[in-house]
């Protein structure tokens, strides 16, 4: 992601640092939002749906009269901390698999990528959908279900960097040593291809987080009394001919974090790039 011309590029800069503030403050609320909250996330609070801005409610009210602002902070944690679960889990996952095919013999590697590439060729939303409408919405299955469907990309990233480095000679130097293939994958290999599979993290953290909103929208992700960013857009989508902030502000908030996230990325492989 860059900028064409350096006469934004100041700004670039200052907002790449308001990303990461972004992103920090997602974090805080993540864990401390609910505490924070105002009122009870369920109680219904005004006899006024859809009620706007106001000094009592600072943003407005939803379908039913509950405060929208005790919603949201409830739940962001929902929408961070799955997404941040199923993302550390899938490039993990990836990982663990990408340097375990890389040290295995070539049969047991074509098996492994093989098996990768069938996941790979279905559709990740299409797989959630079919995963979800079978065995139910439960927040583990959800998790299981990104994993699944992210999982396979973080491999695919992780091989391509591991196979590079697996030809270069310090690792056939750690070969002829006889280093064991555990102890070339995890201390020869794996810091070298940490920085990139780190701004895939973060990549992983996006997509998923549009995932989970996607099938809450849809009926299919976090269920009542629960509920995630994507579960509000759902549940105030009645106001959209009204404007009403129940709608417009879990969407603003699922927009700022992805994009917020992107630019910390991007920030991260800048600073990378000058060492």
């Amino acid at each position: 992601m860059t900028v064409p011309s350096s006469q934004f590029s100041p700004l670039w800069q200052a907002l790449k640092k308001i990303s990461s503030l972004i992103c920090l403050l997602c974090l805080f609320l993540a864990v401390f939002g609910p505490s924070l909250a105002p009122y009870n996330v369920g109680e219904v609070v005004s006899k006024n749906i859809f009620a706007p801005v106001s000094e009592q409610f600072l943003l407005g009210t939803d379908y039913l009269g509950r405060d929208n602002l005790s919603r949201i902070l409830n739940a962001i944690r929902y929408t961070v901390g799955l997404s941040l679960t199923a993302s550390v889990l899938a490039s993990c996952t990836g990982t663990l698999i990408a340097l375990t095919a890389v040290m295995s013999p070539k049969w047991l590697e074509e098996i492994i990528i093989r098996l990768v590439d069938a996941l790979i060729s279905i559709p990740s939303k299409m797989l959630a959908l079919v995963i979800v409408a079978g065995f139910g919405s439960s927040i583990h299955l959800l998790i299981i279900t990104a994993v699944i469907g992210y999982a396979p990309g973080a491999f695919r990233i992780a091989y391509s960097l591991a196979l590079s480095q697996h030809e270069l000679e310090y690792v056939q130097a750690a070969k002829i040593r006889g280093e064991s293939p555990v102890y070339i994958a995890v201390r020869e290999i794996l810091p070298n291809i940490l920085n990139p599979v780190l701004a895939d993290f973060g990549l992983r953290f996006v997509f998923i987080v549009l995932l989970l909103s996607g099938l809450s929208f849809l009926g299919l992700g976090i269920q009542p009394p629960n509920a995630d960013l994507g579960s509000l857009v759902r549940e105030n989508i009645g106001g959209l001919s009204q404007g009403a902030v129940a709608l417009i502000a879990p969407a603003i908030t699922i927009g700022m974090m992805t994009v917020a996230v992107n630019l910390v990325i991007d920030r991260i492989a800048e600073q990378r790039n000058q060492h």
